[in-house]
């Protein structure tokens, strides 16, 4: 791969990577009067944030495990932190939200956190698509598994039942490709009336909890796309002028990372789980000066590199495992197609191989997708309450006790 400007910059420290907008915020400051601690504790706490959103994502760039299950986890964890170290910052400036010229940034980003729920939804959707698939997988393996020392004779039946998981499994994945992102199947995983929270079985209920965020209790419809979805998460995110940092101490820095943040980390989503109309050409355009910026626009490089490789442009995700999935699937049905009885000892090699890299992709999947739900459900749980508080500190803003 070549080497990008992150690489060659990853061992730099912050300090030398020039001073901070914040710095210059403050020095004009300092030029213009004098500043009460309190005000300087704020400037600390943001600094802490853009350093902390810096190494967060400095650490997943530098991992070679890229679109795996446990780097969508590791992801999803820096996007709580960062999301969580952002709430506290809100609430402790909670007067300030609803005066220009914070108010439009605010609410431009309590906007795009309510089309981040649908990607939430549409990925719990994906995942539940790649359960069925993995449902398959170990079909296959339990027919052919040689396991108990190769004493057990692998017949015509076992190769039948495999060669229609087999096939199932093609179908279903050949399904989701056509369809971009959306099947028959998934489409009825979609309509499935469920929701992040408790299982309810009153409609009048789902509607009274849910208000006005449709998001909060039904998953994504037919004609929902991921890709329109990313572009309105986008749209108008530009970063804050010199003026407009120094007027909102800080803060309207803090917006940004934040929005730049959230879009990234829902583009990642859609980038490596199936959901409907998977769109990847999603612009970002992040000024190079904010160091956290760096190793987010190398890990958007390397996933469009990704993309574009031949064996992955009509997959119908870049997780690491789905790939897996249609390689040795795709190995497997070639060699139930070609068997012929008795086996030699040189197929029945072949085929414990097979069986032996299928089992290594279901037992990741069955020890990454639940964690994973649960991740994103919280993603979920933690947008809904930064958006309430952050909203009920404009109403405060606006109606001062």
């Amino acid at each position: 791969m070549p080497t990008t400007e992150y690489q060659q910059g990853s061992s730099v420290s912050l300090a030398s990577l020039g001073r901070s907008i914040l710095s210059m915020r403050r020095d004009q400051i300092h030029a213009m009067d004098g500043i009460h601690d309190s005000s300087s504790a704020h400037d600390l706490e943001l600094d802490s944030f853009q350093k902390q959103v810096f190494d967060r994502f400095h650490d997943l760039a530098a991992s070679d495990d890229v679109l795996s299950l446990s780097w969508i986890r590791r992801l999803l964890d820096a996007f709580l932190s960062c999301q969580e170290d952002f709430r506290s910052i809100l609430f402790s400036r909670r007067m300030a939200l609803s005066r220009p010229p914070l108010d439009r940034p605010i609410a431009d980003f309590f906007d795009r956190s309510v089309k981040a729920l649908d990607i939430c939804n549409a990925i719990r959707d994906g995942i539940e698509q790649i359960r069925q698939w993995q449902k398959h997988l170990e079909i296959v393996v339990c027919a052919l598994d040689a396991g108990d020392g190769g004493r057990r004779p692998l017949g015509e039946g076992q190769f039948r039942r495999s060669k229609k998981a087999l096939t199932d499994l093609a179908i279903l994945m050949l399904d989701e490709k056509d369809a971009g992102g959306g099947s028959s199947s998934s489409s009825a995983i979609a309509h499935r009336n469920r929701s992040f929270g408790r299982n309810n079985t009153s409609k009048d209920h789902h509607h009274r909890s849910a208000g006005h965020f449709r998001s909060l209790s039904w998953s994504v419809s037919r004609a929902w796309s991921a890709a329109r979805q990313l572009q309105a998460i986008g749209n108008n995110l530009a970063p804050p002028k010199n003026n407009e940092i120094a007027a909102t101490g800080g803060l309207a820095l803090a917006v940004f990372t934040m929005s730049s943040v959230l879009l990234f980390v829902m583009w990642a989503l859609v980038a490596a789980i199936p959901c409907q109309d998977r769109g990847l050409h999603t612009h970002f355009s992040l000024p190079r000066q904010f160091p956290w910026a760096v190793p987010i626009l190398s890990l958007h490089e390397r996933i469009l590199e990704e993309s574009k490789k031949r064996e992955r442009k009509s997959s119908s995700g870049l997780l690491r495992e789905i790939y897996q999935i249609e390689r040795y699937s795709r190995h497997m049905t070639e060699l139930a197609d070609t068997v012929q009885f008795p086996l030699t000892e040189e197929r029945l090699s072949e085929v414990r191989q097979g069986v032996k890299e299928l089992r290594r992709v279901c037992d990741a999947l069955k020890e990454g997708l639940d964690p994973l739900e649960r991740l994103v459900r919280d993603a979920f749980h933690r947008i809904v309450r930064s958006r309430t508080e952050g909203l009920d500190g404009l109403g405060k803003g606006n109606n001062p006790e």
